[in-house]
This record gives C-alpha cells, structure tokens and sequence, in this order.
C-alpha cells in the first residue's frame, strides 16, 4: 500500500495577490478623489478699484510711547488735549477723519485703549495700527 507523505505548508507568501488588490485600492481612491468636494469656503476675497492712496494732509498721527505719553504729529499731547484737537476735526470736516495709531511695542495697553476709544467715539473712520519706527 502506497502511503503518501503529509507535504508541509510553504512558509512564503506570494505577493502577486497582495500587489493586485494594492492597485486596485489605489485606482479606486485616485477615482473617488475626484468626486468628493472640496471641504473648503467660497470666498470673494475683497479688492480695490483703484489705487489711490488717501491723502495724508487728513491723516493725523497719533503717537504713544513706552511711558504711555501721547504725541499728536510729533507734538506732545495730553489725552485731553488729544481728544480736543481729533473731536473737533472730525465733527468739522465733511468727509470722515482718519487716523494713523502707532503705538510703541511696551506702551501700556490702557493708553492705547484710550485713544481707540476716542476714534471709536468721534467715528473717526479708519485707524491704521503700525508700529513706531
């Protein structure tokens, strides 16, 4: 009686099957990326129509330094006297008034809060924040 020998299980894998299925996921994702939307906002971002810089004989140039000392186009001011001289330009002119705010980097916060207060106060329109060269 001819007995046959039990054949051991091969202990490599074959890689060919493993492959295909590999680039089957991968023809299935690059297809379906393209159907997903984009996870994204539709923003109009704003532009300019033109490129005229605002005029600067109607900018005022409202300084403070570290000690929290006010300067109005270089000139030392007290808050008072800020408030006076802005206030009274901006309800005298017709168009709105602006104002260039440059603050020092280590002028106290409360000074500066005090002068947005005084623009956001007369609708003085735009403040532009820079920082003092």
């Amino acid at each position: 009686m001819a007995l046959k020998k039990r054949t051991k299980a091969s202990a490599l894998f074959n890689m060919s099957s493993m492959t295909d299925i590999i680039f089957l996921l991968l023809i299935f994702f690059m297809l379906t990326s393209g159907l997903v939307a984009p996870n994204a906002l539709n923003l109009k971002m704003p532009g300019s129509s033109s490129t005229a810089l605002p005029s600067t004989d109607r900018l005022d140039d409202v300084t403070v330094d570290p000690q929290g000392l006010y300067f109005l186009n270089g000139r030392r001011a007290t808050l008072f006297e800020l408030e006076t001289n802005l206030g009274a330009k901006a309800l005298q002119s017709a168009k709105q008034t602006q104002m260039i705010l440059s603050p020092d980097p280590q002028a106290p916060t409360e000074a500066v809060v005090a002068v947005m207060d005084i623009a956001l106060r007369y609708d003085i329109e735009a403040i532009l924040a820079a920082e003092a060269e």
